[in-house]
Order: C-alpha cells, then sequence, then structure tokens
C-alpha cells in the first residue's frame, strides 16, 4: 500500500478523541445503514447495518429491531455473510441469508429456515395466509440455453462460448446459460423444499436483469395473485428495447395477464393496494429510452380503468417518480427527485381529485421510505452523513433514530456545502453544489475540482457515494464544485431531456460555466483546477481535455467513453446508446454526434496530465475505451497512468481496491495540483 495510505491510518488512530478530518479508511470503517421494513402496526421497523473488514475484502451486514419512537435497537442476527430483504410476517420477521428464507420469532427470539430449496432462493417474500400456512414468493434461476459442456461433452477441458446474439454479456458478467423466474412455495409446518415455477417460458427472465430484484414482484394481500414484472424480448430486441410489462398471474390456475399492454416503455415495482382491489406501478412511456420520465399508474383490477397520476395532474414536464409505497386505500407516498434533492411526495384523492403535496423539506436525500404509524420511517443522507433511518412526520419535521456513526462524525470537521445558481453560456440557471473544506479561509487560495456526473440523467443530489464522496475531497484541501448540467432529473423534463443527442455540446459548456464561475472567487486557485468524472462523467473528462483552453492542470476519467463509433460496437444496452447518441455512426443522421461530439477527435488538443481508471469487467464501458484514451494521451507526450481492476466493473466494490482507488486518485491530484 502506498505510503499516502499509511500516513491517513497514522492519522486516522493517532488523533482519535481531536477533531479529524475524513480519509478513505474512515469511509470504510462507517455503518452503512439501510432499511428494510416497517410492522405492520406502523410501531417498529428493522433495518441492517453493514461493516466492511478491509483485511478480509469483505463485509457483513446484520439486522436490527427498533421501535418508530426511538430508543436501544436489539439486534436480531449475528449469522455469518450477510441477511437481507427483511420483511414482516405477522409478528415475526423473515430475512434471505446464505440463500434461503429464514424466520426471526418474536416471542423466542429463534431463528428458523422456511425453505431448504436446492440451489437456494433469491429475493424471497412471505405472507401469512388465512389457514396459518405461509406463502413465500422468490426468484430462482434456471438453465435456460446450451452449455459449452452440451455442446461438446467429450471436450471437457475446452473453453469456449459461441454467440449467435446479442446480449451474450451484461454490465459486468458474460451470458452463464442460465436465467430468473419467479417461483412460490408454501411453508406448513417444516421447511419448504419443493415449489412451482409461476412463469411457464424460461427463455424470458423475471426479475429483469441486469438490476432486477425482488422489488419486480410481489403478492397481493390475499395471497392468491402475484404480479412480476418481465421483459419478454431475447437476444437483438432485448438489446435495442427497454418495453417491459406488468403481468398478474392466478397461483391457483397459473392464468396470466399482461395489464400494460400497449405501454411501451419501462413498466416495473408493481404495488397491490392494502386491500388488494388497486394495483400500481412506475412507467416510462418511450421504448429505448432509459431514463424517460417515470408516471405513477394506479389501476382499479376489477374495471382495468387506469389513472396516468403526473399526467393527470398535469406535472408530466415538471416532475418524475423514482419510488412510491401506498399508505392506504386513496393515499401514496413517492420519492421525488426535485431541486438537487431526493424528497417525499403525498399523491392522494380528495373529494374525488387527485393532488399532490409534498412532505419533506431540506437539502437532504429522502431516500428509501415505509410507512408507519403517525410518518414515516426513512433514509436520509447529505453530502457531510451518510445514510442514517429518521422518522418523518406527516408535517414534513423529521427526528434522527438511529446514528450508528455518531462517534466517528463527533471527531470530523465537516464540510460547508453551498448551494449556488450559475449563470449558464444560454443565460439559465444551473444549480451547482460548491463543498469547502473543513476550516475553510476565504482569505486563502484552494486548489478547485470540477465534478462531471455520470448517468448521463443522474441529479446531482446530496448524495453521499463512497467512492465519489465530496466530504473526502474536500477534506483533502479540495473545494470541489458539482454542477447539475444539463440532462439531470429534479429540474423539468425539457432540461432532463436536454443531453441525448447532445453530449458534448450544451452540457460541456455548463460544467464550464460552473467551473468559471467559482474560479473566479479569490480563493478558488484559478491556475490549480482539476476535472474528475466516471462513466458519462468521464466521457466529459476527455471531451473537456479536448475544448478547455488550458483552464484545468489535472483530468482523472474513470470507465469513460473515449471512442464513440468502438463503444458503439462493443457495449451492451444498444437502447441506450440508439436512443442519447441517435443511433449507429454509420447512419448520416448521426454524423454529427459522432464526429463533433466524439473525444477522439480532439486528441490533438490535449496537453493536460490524465489518470484513467478502468475495470476488466465494465461492459457498459469495456475497457477498451480506458486503453485508447491512456495509449493516446502517452503518445501525446502527456504525463498519464493507467489503473487497472482486471475483476472490477462498472464500480469499484472491494474494500481494499477501493482503499487503491482513493489513493492513486488523491496522490495524482497532489502531485499535479497541490
Amino acid at each position: 500500500m502506498k505510503k499516502y495510505i499509511l500516513l491517513l491510518c497514522a492519522i486516522s488512530f493517532g488523533l482519535s478523541g481531536q477533531n479529524e478530518v475524513m480519509t478513505p479508511q474512515k469511509l470504510w470503517e462507517l455503518g452503512r445503514v439501510s432499511l428494510d421494513a416497517v410492522s405492520p402496526d406502523g410501531t417498529s421497523f428493522v433495518y441492517g447495518v453493514t461493516y466492511y473488514d478491509t483485511e478480509a475484502n469483505k463485509g457483513s451486514r446484520d439486522l436490527y429491531l427498533m421501535s418508530v419512537k426511538g430508543g436501544e435497537a436489539q439486534k436480531i442476527t449475528d449469522l455469518p455473510g450477510g441477511e437481507y430483504g427483511a420483511h414482516f410476517v405477522g409478528n415475526d420477521i423473515a430475512f434471505n441469508h446464505a440463500g434461503q428464507l429464514h424466520l426471526y420469532k418474536m416471542v423466542d427470539k429463534t431463528i428458523s429456515a422456511l425453505t431448504d430449496i436446492e440451489g437456494g432462493v433469491s429475493g424471497a417474500k412471505a405472507l401469512k395466509m388465512a389457514n396459518g400456512d405461509i406463502r413465500i414468493v422468490f426468484s430462482k434461476s434456471f438453465k435456460n440455453s446450451k452449455t459449452s459442456s452440451d455442446l461438446y461433452p467429450d471436450l471437457p477441458k475446452a473453453e469456449f462460448k459461441v454467440i449467435d446474439d446479442l446480449m451474450y454479456r451484461h454490465w459486468d458478467s458474460w451470458d452463464d446459460h442460465e436465467g430468473s423466474l419467479v417461483c412460490f412455495t408454501d411453508y406448513k409446518n417444516s421447511s419448504a423444499t419443493s415449489f412451482e415455477v409461476l412463469i411457464q417460458d424460461n427463455q424470458f427472465e423475471s426479475p429483469v436483469p441486469p438490476f432486477g430484484g425482488s422489488e419486480s414482484y410481489v403478492i397481493s394481500p390475499d395471497g392468491k395473485t402475484v404480479a412480476y414484472e418481465l421483459k419478454a424480448l431475447k437476444g437483438k430486441d432485448f438489446a435495442e428495447q427497454t418495453n417491459s410489462d406488468i403481468y398478474l398471474v392466478d397461483i391457483e390456475t397459473k392464468i396470466t395477464t399482461n395489464i400494460s399492454t400497449g405501454m411501451m416503455g419501462y413498466d416495473k415495482n408493481p404495488q397491490f393496494s392494502p386491500d388488494g382491489s388497486k394495483i400500481a406501478w412506475l412507467s416510462m412511456a418511450t421504448n429505448g429510452y432509459e431514463s424517460d420520465v417515470n408516471d405513477l399508474i394506479v389501476m382499479d383490477i376489477k374495471s382495468g380503468s387506469k389513472t396516468h397520476v403526473l399526467k393527470t395532474l398535469n406535472k408530466y414536464d415538471e416532475l418524475t417518480f423514482q419510488s412510491f409505497a401506498w399508505a392506504n386505500q386513496n393515499e401514496i407516498v413517492a420519492g421525488v427527485p426535485i431541486g438537487g434533492s431526493n424528497h417525499l411526495f403525498e399523491v392522494e384523492y380528495k373529494k374525488g381529485k387527485l393532488e399532490l403535496e409534498r412532505i419533506s423539506q431540506g437539502d437532504y436525500n429522502y431516500n428509501h421510505f415505509e410507512i408507519a404509524k403517525g410518518g414515516y420511517v426513512v433514509e436520509r443522507q447529505d453530502m457531510n452523513n451518510a445514510t442514517e433511518i429518521f422518522f418523518l412526520q406527516e408535517n414534513g419535521k423529521a427526528s434522527p433514530l438511529t446514528s450508528v456513526n455518531k462517534a466517528i462524525y463527533d471527531n470530523l470537521k465537516k464540510s460547508k456545502v453551498e448551494k449556488r445558481m450559475v449563470k449558464t453560456s444560454d443565460g439559465k440557471d444551473m444549480l451547482t453544489w460548491v463543498i469547502y473544506p473543513p476550516d475553510f479561509d476565504p482569505n486563502k487560495k484552494y486548489p478547485t475540482l470540477l465534478y462531471c456526473q455520470g448517468g448521463p440523467q443522474s441529479q446531482v443530489s446530496q448524495f453521499y457515494s463512497f467512492r465519489w464522496n465530496f466530504q473526502l475531497m474536500a477534506a483533502q484541501g479540495y473545494i470541489v464544485v458539482a454542477p447539475n448540467r444539463r440532462g439531470l432529473p429534479g429540474f423539468g423534463r425539457e432540461w432532463n431531456e436536454a443531453i441525448s443527442k447532445d453530449w458534448g455540446g450544451q452540457a460541456m459548456r455548463d460544467y464550464l460555466s460552473a467551473i468559471d464561475a467559482v474560479s473566479a472567487e479569490p480563493y478558488s486557485d484559478e491556475n490549480n483546477l482539476g476535472c474528475i468524472g466516471a462513466s458519462y462523467g468521464g466521457y466529459s473528462v476527455y471531451m473537456l481535455a479536448g475544448i478547455h483552453e488550458g483552464r484545468f492542470k489535472s483530468f482523472i476519467s474513470h470507465c469513460g467513453l473515449f471512442d464513440l463509433e468502438s463503444w458503439y460496437l462493443s457495449t451492451e444496452e444498444m437502447f441506450f446508446a440508439n436512443y442519447d447518441l441517435g443511433g449507429p455512426f454509420w447512419e448520416e443522421k448521426n454524423a454529427e454526434t459522432y464526429s463533433k461530439f466524439d473525444p477522439k477527435d480532439y486528441v490533438q488538443n490535449w496537453d493536460t496530465p490524465m489518470l484513467v481508471i478502468h475495470g476488466g469487467n465494465d461492459f457498459r464501458v469495456p475497457i477498451n475505451q480506458g486503453i485508447e484514451a491512456f495509449q493516446a494521451a502517452k503518445l501525446r507526450g502527456i504525463p498519464a497512468r493507467f489503473l487497472y481492476f482486471p475483476n472490477e466493473g462498472h464500480w469499484i466494490l472491494s474494500p481494499q481496491n477501493g482503499l487503491v482507488w482513493h489513493d492513486q486518485f488523491f496522490n495524482w491530484l497532489d502531485t499535479y495540483l497541490k
């Protein structure tokens, strides 16, 4: 490990009890808190805390139980590995562990397995039936195509793949000839070992890969019906389209009905109303556009009539939903990105009229939430604090329930976070976060970093990242400038959609407007400006390297797109490339995108040191993009370094790799900006 990390370790342990600053090691010491569920009576909740052991290079998650009024938490699991997806089954708590569903019994505090299914289950959900049985819905992997050993059983040591169609790899993994299907079983008196599959055609998958999980399916309150999301497409069609649908299947008869026929974008996250008479889900209208407005659809199951909430409220051009939960038969609470933060809104029928009212306030991200007695139990974070769980009253007042990381934060100097409006080159107001070092002195000059957001449509909110951590960057003596440039949600549909087919246009001018505004301040060292980002943010770094006109003294690009033509022919989800770039480079209508907005075509202007970071298992932005950028810089005679993680994908997930990442990141910045 580098001297930089060893020094930070000495600082971390040597100043215990004094005012300290955030370090990479402290980030990994933080407990990562996440909410699971609230009890049926709304008076208690279960949550998990994950701690990472950097020496063992892995983490473990345990479950805790607490009253919504606060008080001492009760630890209910301490098993090796981790426990996930906890939810209440009557008064008891079910959770997933080691590939099976388990039950924690409140009366005697014992844990027993509800399932013992060969090969294991994923994302299991349980419901107590009227007869006392426990019905369990889950997903399970099944073989869906021939493997190499099937094709050549007499050549067991041969290593190869025969590829006939697209989607042969996805995000960070190759096609393994298996797919997930939704299944169910009933627990009676002993662990369930048999099950039934609810999706009969195993050529399609549910949950929808690569990120679909237990939110993709749900069981009705009476236990008789399951709703699930399915993208009934394969190969090239799957790669080019986003059209998924919501299906209802009768568990007894297996009769299946598509309830979103004709709705051509993503339809996901189905949830039944408390009495089961209605079902709601999130829906995008445009096939092939993964960042479209998420409307909330509410359907009366008996009549089939649907209400499109945002369109009914005339808010379709202003807002988008990212999550929701039923509060009662006529009220839904929804998570909405707005104005640089994530907040909760109430959607309610009042006197037959649909109304929308904001609940939470402030510069915080209110993320996953559950309905509780008298309010909501919700995860909250901001740029100076990792997630803790709060109780949010219906009037918007929030009070903390957990304080897992209090001991660490009590000894940390916090950063000042400023919410600043910057005028863009076309006269728009752009919200830009400016994060200052602890003990900021306006009479000093500080090196300043422009942060370029990925996505591209992903709001720069009050998020707390364990890699792109603004608190950590500021603690090392940098001012961080994080603009909500064109192409981000939370500022209306027009602002969000402005990025598509204009990747290297107005968004780049927005970046430059932000850094120019802050670097003009007397406390910003305009001679020591850096530019950093990942994914589309990494693309932005490469693009700005060719057009920045001497502003920056250092660049860092993680998993950035460098050559749009070669990227188009090596990425996997073609709907993203087709919508955002306009389609393939050989079509004349897309000529401007590939000639005007392709970073490789500006390499002749590169003149600034660059650190390139890439993962070997990144199939969204394949490794050749990083290799080509690094090689171009070296051939240009520019100081450059290539940081390669062979077993990481689009993100850095391993604790020890994460420490190396931060060590290289700050060493590079310190070399060229201080």
